[in-house]
């Protein structure tokens, strides 16, 4: 089994039991206990909310077909879940840890177990905390390696966690809560980690703060497993001096190609692998966040470099020794075709075939089309208001016009199961089922929709209704979702991620879905399998997938500030005809609601 480079894992408590001789499936035991530290960057100390300590957290590693038990200890004063992303959790809904829509959060001086197995997948994902913006410092990688030890391309030598995540000197429950309520987006992280060092682009007095360092041999591949962990930004990621061969996406093999720049998406995990071939030095790993041209709002350029050093560079050359280490050339911030071009160079690897594709090819029981974009909604519960930018209004995220609310009282599986209302008080926003359909056609790309001015063009269509919105789906239904991101009040990309399921990503493109003309364009051969889908700026992505794993599955964009502002929507899918195809109950020490 290819080891995880030195000194990137500490376990706090990993056990793992053998349940029979001869590679059988095992148990992976973890303890991960929830608190908060101080740890010091760019002259500050932070007060953090980690796991076990450690800023990435711990990583999980498994073999395919393995059962995962973690008990949680949380010793934090916030309620707390772990979603297991990317995990399928085939009929273990009640483990996916989203909260208020598969658990409420687990109490400050509670625990709780999580029990899934990790079957069907191999490859990298990652876990995350589920409540507030408090994943920015709660996460880790997942590693599922094959069973059989080998792999559909050359093994590599050693296996490379590449978690770029951001550094936060802010208080992240009162960040997400600005967002839900349309407050300041001057709510900004600040610095760029990679594996949890900022590096040398950031000091403190002068000081420069540590780099990642990945010591590397002539000649030896190493598999570099990327997860973007941010709340913000997509980022690419390239390696001076050194080409990157694409082998895999969300636990799902891909046809390998090679570039030198990756694009990987908020909520995505790429996998590449990199041949130590270039002349013995030193070289900096980069990572730039990308976003929109004004006239959307900016933020500041965010970038973070590590190093790959050799290790048998000659002690006479100078130029590796005394000078800084050869970086990369990157895309501009601005620079959102590059992505699209990168996405749509994936293409599915599926040993054996995959059982669903004859599916999805034939006939599809459910369409939606769904509109990604920013609107604004009446302070005050009123019925109008001032709107383009008024304190009258306020912005919210939406999904057809609709902007998601959490529960408030009952997280949705459960009132599934047991029933009862999910929200509850006098003035209770309602649940309501989401539309297939926007309420309105019109130019959803259309620049002049980007500025947020009183009397602008975008102000006939801001207003937006805020419902705890659900759509349900029978057992085994081929669903065709077609994602549209809109230029309303912003033109940023979507990283649209579903919980419970992988997807088929049939096309992408630019400008205004059209079926008439798009549907011929769709990839029915060998479409990637993939969790999270970049969808375009100013574009749209379709994608299709089968209904077959009953629950409550959360779908949301995986920028932080959209799904706290309501670009969310639930799942549901319905129980099937047999016991196996039906959700068992819940575990008996599935936290309490205390709202």
């Amino acid at each position: 089994m290819p080891p995880m480079a030195a000194g990137l894992v500490v376990f706090f408590f990993a056990v793992l039991f053998s349940a029979a001789a001869g590679g059988d499936a095992a148990v992976v035991e973890h303890t991960f206990v929830v608190n908060q530290v101080r740890m010091r960057h760019l002259c500050n100390d932070t007060l953090v909310t980690v796991v076990n300590g450690q800023f990435p957290g711990p990583a999980l590693e498994a073999t395919e077909g393995d059962t995962v038990v973690v008990h949680l200890v949380n010793q934090s004063p916030y309620g707390i879940t772990i979603h297991w992303h990317g995990v399928k959790q085939r009929l273990t809904c009640w483990a996916d840890g989203a909260g208020m829509i598969t658990q409420c959060p687990i109490q400050p001086n509670t625990t709780f177990t999580y029990r899934f197995d990790v079957s069907g997948q191999e490859g990298t994902l990652w876990w995350h905390s589920h409540v507030s913006a408090l994943r920015a410092t709660l996460h880790g990688i997942i590693v599922i390696r094959p069973r059989s030890g080998s792999y559909p391309f050359p093994k590599p030598d050693v296996e490379v966690p590449v978690i770029i995540g951001e550094w936060w000197q802010r208080d992240l429950v009162k960040v997400d809560k600005n967002f839900s309520i349309g407050g300041s987006f001057d709510d900004n992280p600040a610095a760029i980690a990679i594996n949890g060092k900022l590096g040398d682009l950031y000091n403190c007095s002068g000081v420069a703060e540590d780099n990642f360092v990945l010591d590397v041999e002539p000649g030896k591949t190493y598999m570099l497993r990327l997860v973007n962990a941010a709340l913000f930004s997509e980022y690419y990621f390239k390696v001076a001096g050194h080409k990157l061969t694409v082998v895999g996406a969300d636990a799902n093999y891909l046809k390998p190609f090679t570039t030198d720049v990756i694009a990987v998406a908020a909520g995505e995990t790429i996998d590449v692998l990199m041949v130590a071939d270039a002349p013995p030095c030193r070289y900096y790993m980069a990572a730039l966040a990308n976003q929109p041209p004004v006239p959307d709002p900016q933020i500041p350029v965010f970038v973070s470099r590590g190093v790959v050093q050799y290790s048998n560079i000659p002690k006479d050359a100078k130029n590796c020794t005394e000078k800084s280490p050869l970086m990369p050339v990157m895309p501009d911030q601005h620079d959102t075709i590059t992505t699209f071009y990168f996405h749509g160079n994936l293409t599915g690897l599926q040993p054996g075939g995959n059982p669903l594709l004859p599916q999805v090819r034939g006939r599809v029981d459910e369409h939606l089309f769904l509109t990604l974009g920013k609107g604004s909604m009446c302070t005050n519960n009123k019925t109008s208001c001032k709107r383009g930018g008024n304190p009258e209004s306020f912005e919210v995220a939406y999904i057809n016009n609709v902007s998601f609310h959490l529960p408030d009282t009952t997280a949705v599986l459960q009132a599934r199961y047991y029933g009862g209302k999910l929200n509850g008080g006098r003035g209770a926003v309602p649940v309501q089922d989401l539309p297939s359909r926007p309420p309105r056609a019109f130019n959803f790309t259309d620049p002049a929709l980007i500025p947020v001015v009183p009397g602008g063009k975008m102000e006939e269509l801001e207003p937006t209704r805020k419902a705890t919105m659900t759509r349900r789906f029978a057992y085994n239904a081929t669903v065709e979702v077609v994602f549209q991101s809109t230029a309303t009040m912003q033109s940023d990309s979507n990283p649209m991620h579903l919980h419970g399921h992988d997807f088929f990503v049939l096309a992408q493109g630019h400008g205004n879905y059209d079926a008439t003309k798009d549907v011929r364009s769709y990839n029915l051969v060998d479409p990637p399998m993939k969790n999270t889908v970049q969808v375009p700026r100013l574009g749209w992505a379709a994608i299709r997938f089968v209904a077959d794993n009953p629950g409550a599955w959360f779908l949301h964009c995986h920028f932080e500030f959209h799904m706290a502002m309501g670009m969310a929507a639930v799942f549901e899918v319905d129980n099937g005809p047999t016991l196996e195809t039906t959700l068992p109950p819940p575990p008996s020490d599935l936290p309490k609601c205390t709202r």
